[in-house]
């Protein structure tokens, strides 16, 4: 009741208010068209002596302005407070137009009484006067209408709810002897502020997201690796569409070589151009201390080729293959001194007939229990399952028979340990995507060596960056992940998308990596994958505005609720070169605003610049003579054929070996 009883008494005063604007519009327009009126016989003495009183009084008359600024401002106040039914499909652009033609006719019309026109007016000018007032007044008074039924309300000015998701970030640059810092700009109350994305802990993993296009490589990757040459560490680089970080790598290395206290050498792998490439053995019989490294080495190389078999380990025809390969790559560790124990070897060997080759592993005492399932189906005449084990193992691998991948995996450039502190190494190794399958699995086995050399007490820091890591197995990288902070081994891995992820590395390793990484850098993904992202960024306080509309009047009620600080929908609709994520911090070092929502900023000049001073990858090993003949066919073929030659007379003295020991010729009459 109370209500409604305001209500009323509002509209009695806005309507007194307009009723004493007319009465000054009336008073005002009597005055100054005093001759009309009389002509029509519309004048009264009472009048005339009360608009006497106000001009000589307040000089009210002397011009037109002020009785129509005073009738202005009653108008004006009138509308100011009507509460009439809001209409959301009223625009500024419906208020504006009365408003300002009705200003122009209602003050212009002054003109008519400035300089000889004054003097000159007929009656006829008199009554336009009058219409051009009268009409000026009443569009200003449909304005003022139109402007206190508009509705007011910032929710549907701000459709996209930037207002309420946006929010602080931070804005100093934190930078120590290992941090990775990136800048910014991040939009909050209402403007673009500078800010600092602060990898002060990479050692806890960062991981970067990004459908293709979205700037992975460009804003993250790129800067990743020239601040981690700059700061000194050692470097492991996947380069997945080599040259593309081989030639950053390579020359940032070259113009700024100060970070290190012991200069690094940089090596490169690159199977499709053997003269720009070093040459490495991943099996080094060196760098093999026991069993499990020969398994290690087996289990990385068969997954690599095999995709489906990382989801089905255990299997008996994925367990077999893979025991077969370890027992001949530790047979060739301990023959001689491990002379032949390189990749190629164990290529040629696999393909020697089994009824040549099991009699040789089985004179080696340490490595029966291998071989086992293999003897227990020869020798129960299960033929058709001893062919399907060896042909698991030989038909992937025979894949890998190329002169060009004998040729650098049977060198010993270099080795494996790259962040030795005597002999620091900036190692890039290049893959292609037409040949990734193959590459991909040689390439899996370098990875799973350097992982097992590099994550030890006591060594440089390093960095291991791998893009697109989907196109290769990783073979212990979560592990690397979970227990390699404490040696200053730092992991940035780049990939599209967890179904990529959990697609080629199975469902539960691909959690593993997604649950341990500590620092996320994500540009546009969609699906499941936005949904964890936002999830992990929590909620936050949001206001909410809600408009009830009626007959008689329109309701306005504010509230607040806890809603995503980043949507889903907003990561799968993120611009090129804008990332959201999160980063870790460390003790005495804490990140008060550890997410991020923001455009990372890349000097585009200052990278041009540095290019033009880049230079093409080196040649590494030239293959012409002093005539300018290139013989780098004739070499790498003559390389083949030297390892299927040593592989011809290694099966040879072992079966003469076992042939004239009476302990072991047994083996050679159950073969027969």
């Amino acid at each position: 009741m109370q209500e409604g009883t305001n209500e009323q008494t509002l509209v009695k005063y806005m309507g007194a208010l307009r009723t004493i604007a007319g009465a000054f519009l009336l008073m005002h327009l009597y005055y100054f068209a005093f001759p009309l009126w009389k002509a029509v016989g519309l004048w009264h003495p009472v009048a005339n002596q009360i608009l006497y009183r106000f001009q000589t009084a307040y000089g009210m008359y002397s011009t037109t302005w002020p009785t129509k600024m005073l009738c202005f401002l009653f108008l004006a106040l009138s509308c100011l407070g009507t509460r009439g039914k809001k209409d959301e499909n009223i625009t500024w652009k419906s208020v504006l137009w009365p408003l300002i033609f009705g200003g122009i006719l209602y003050f212009g019309s002054g003109l008519f009484f400035i300089g000889p026109f004054s003097y000159r007016l007929s009656l006829w000018g008199y009554a336009l006067y009058g219409g051009i007032t009268v009409t000026g007044f009443i569009l200003l008074l449909k304005g003022g209408i139109l402007a206190s039924r508009m509705l007011g309300n910032k929710l549907l000015k701000d459709v996209f709810n930037i207002e309420n998701e946006s929010f602080d970030q931070t804005r100093v640059k934190m930078e120590n002897e290992y941090s990775i810092n990136i800048p910014t700009k991040f939009y909050y109350q209402k403007q673009w502020n500078d800010g600092w994305i602060n990898v002060v802990n990479p050692f806890r993993a960062t991981m970067v997201l990004g459908t293709p296009g979205s700037g992975k490589s460009f804003d993250v990757i790129n800067p990743s690796i020239k601040q981690g040459i700059e700061k000194g560490y050692a470097m492991y680089i996947y380069d997945y569409k080599f040259p593309t970080l081989s030639m950053i790598a390579i020359n940032h290395y070259r113009l700024h070589p100060h970070g290190y206290k012991t200069a690094p050498k940089v090596y490169i792998l690159n199977f499709d151009d053997p003269r720009r490439s070093h040459r490495c053995n991943p099996i080094n019989p060196r760098m093999m201390t026991d069993m499990t490294d020969a398994y290690e080495a087996a289990y990385t190389i068969m997954l690599n080729l095999n995709k489906t078999w990382i989801q089905k380990q255990g299997d008996f025809f994925v367990e077999s293959p893979i025991t077969l390969v370890t027992a001949i790559i530790w047979f060739l560790k301990i023959y001689k001194d491990g002379l032949y124990c390189t990749f190629p070897h164990v290529i040629q060997l696999l393909n020697v007939p089994y009824t040549k080759l099991f009699p040789i592993l089985m004179s080696y005492g340490e490595l029966e229990a291998y071989l086992s399932p293999f003897m227990n189906a020869w020798q129960g005449n299960a033929q058709d399952q001893l062919q399907g084990q060896l042909a698991s193992a030989q038909i992937p691998l025979s894949r890998m028979s190329s002169p060009q991948l004998y040729w650098v995996m049977s060198g010993d450039d270099f080795t494996l340990d790259l962040n030795n502190p005597a002999e620091p190494k900036i190692l890039c190794v290049g893959n292609n995507p037409d040949r990734q399958n193959i590459y991909g699995a040689a390439l899996g086995l370098y990875n799973s060596r350097i992982v097992k050399l590099i994550n030890k007490e006591n060594q440089l820091k390093s960095f291991v960056i791998i893009d697109e890591l989907p196109t290769i197995y990783f073979k212990g990288l979560d592990n690397l992940i979970a227990t390699a902070r404490s040696n200053k081994v730092a992991t940035l891995l780049g990939f599209q998308d967890f179904a990529q992820l959990q697609r080629d590395y199975g469902d539960k390793e691909a959690r593993v990596i997604q649950q341990t990484v500590g620092n996320i850098f994500s540009g546009q993904v969609v699906g499941e994958t936005a949904k964890w992202l936002s999830e992990r960024y929590g909620k936050v306080l949001q206001k909410r505005q809600s408009i009830s509309i009626n007959k008689q009047d329109t309701s306005t009620s504010i509230s607040t609720q806890m809603d995503s600080l980043i949507p889903a929908s907003k990561i799968a609709n993120l611009s090129q070169g804008t990332f959201v994520g999160s980063v870790a911090d460390n003790f005495g070092e804490e990140i008060e605003q550890k997410t991020f929502h923001a455009k990372i900023i890349v000097d585009v000049k200052a990278i041009k610049a540095e290019e033009k001073l880049y230079q093409k990858i080196p040649v590494i090993t030239d293959f012409t003579d002093r005539d300018g003949n290139d013989h780098m066919e004739d070499m790498i073929k003559e390389n083949y054929k030297r390892i299927v030659a040593e592989t011809k007379r290694l099966v040879e003295d072992e079966l003469a070996r076992i042939a004239a020991d009476p302990d072991l010729c047994h083996l050679l009459e159950s073969a027969e």
